[in-house]
């Protein structure tokens, strides 16, 4: 997807044809904040990414990538971050789960 998070959802609405109005009661949005999601003038909340892949029938890690890769390009681009800052959180991420499988593996 080369378009922003806010601008996906708003493709999927469309392409679906609901109303702002419709979508929102679907997630429990307002239709205001809802705009403003899709207008990119607030971040969708991760909390209801599992509503939003039901409402579209969408693969819940599909999106996540998605909507992941967002927030990190977001904050990288606020900040103006090297490209390589990506392969450091993959370095880290790949630490945090040989920790989290070490831990699981004690037995008492």
């Amino acid at each position: 997807m080369k378009v922003m998070f806010g601008e996906y959802i708003r493709e999927l609405r469309t392409n679906h044809h609901l109303t702002l109005t419709q979508l929102a009661a679907r997630l429990e949005l307002d239709s205001a904040n809802l705009s403003k999601i899709e207008n990119g003038k607030r971040d969708f909340d991760e909390r209801r990414l599992e509503k939003l892949a039901d409402v579209f029938n969408l693969d819940i890690e599909k999106l996540k990538v998605e909507y992941f890769g967002d927030q990190f390009a977001k904050k990288m681009f606020k900040y103006n971050c090297l490209p390589e800052a990506l392969n450091v959180a993959k370095e880290k991420i790949n630490y945090m789960r040989n920790m989290n499988v070490k831990q699981t593996e004690i037995e008492f």
